[in-house]
Formats: structure tokens, C-alpha cells, sequence
């Protein structure tokens, strides 16, 4: 996992901790340092900061695939495409499985100039190692 996906999962985990209680954030901390996979239900708190950890890796891929073809994408077309390409099992209500990958996606799209900082998704080390190309 790159430090931009950790930084954009702690984010949404406070971002949502009123709506899914204040220990969000330690199991969304939990799920960031999980090297076994990611839970196939989200149906309490530690499960559910593994479905943001999930949401921000694939957003996160996504953006940055995105970045190659288009120098702006828009966050309408990240936000629909993690909606098509998450599996639909998540035991969640679909509203909130919305409302996490919403609130992914705007993390995402207010992280500081995502050409010129350190390059946060350079590895799993969690270093940075200077501009990105």
C-alpha cells in the first residue's frame, strides 16, 4: 500500500467518523497495516475502515490511470468508475457504500498538487523520495 492511499483512507475515516462511531480511524489504522488481504464483509467498524483502505487503493489506481489520458480528471468519472469496478458484496446499503467512496474521492481530489508533492505512492515504505514525473 503507497502513503497516498494510507493518508487518503485516514482522511475519509475521519471524514465519516460521525456517521460509523470514533473508533473509525484506529480500525481504518488496523486495516492500513493488514498484509493479508482485504475482508470480504464490511459489517462493523474494523471492517468497514478495510472497505475505505479498499476504496482508496482502487480510487487511487484509478486516478492515477486516469492522469495518463487526461491531465485533469474530473471527479464524477473516478467516483462512477470505483462504483463499476468495486465488488458489489460489500454488506453494505448501497448509500453507504456510496457515501465512503464519495468521501474517497474527495479526499483524493484535495490532496496538495498531485504532480509537484513528494511521491507519496512511490512504494510501501511510507518515505517520500521527491517530485513525481
Amino acid at each position: 500500500m503507497t502513503e497516498a492511499v494510507a493518508a487518503i483512507a485516514r482522511a475519509t475515516a475521519d471524514r465519516l467518523a460521525d456517521r460509523y462511531g470514533p473508533h473509525l480511524s484506529t480500525a481504518v489504522e488496523a486495516a492500513v497495516h493488514q498484509t493479508d488481504g482485504r475482508p470480504q464483509q464490511y459489517v462493523d467498524p474494523v471492517a468497514i475502515g478495510g472497505l475505505i483502505v479498499s476504496v482508496a487503493t482502487l480510487a487511487w489506481q484509478i486516478h492515477k490511470d486516469l492522469k495518463k489520458t487526461t491531465p485533469e480528471p474530473k471527479p464524477q468519472v473516478v467516483t462512477r468508475t470505483v462504483r463499476l469496478r468495486l465488488p458489489g458484496t460489500t454488506g453494505l446499503a448501497p448509500a453507504d457504500r456510496d457515501l465512503i467512496i464519495d468521501a474517497v474521492v474527495t479526499e483524493i481530489f484535495q490532496l496538495p498538487n498531485t504532480q509537484t508533492r513528494p511521491a507519496l505512492d512511490a512504494g510501501n515504505s511510507g518515505e517520500a523520495t521527491g517530485p513525481t514525473p
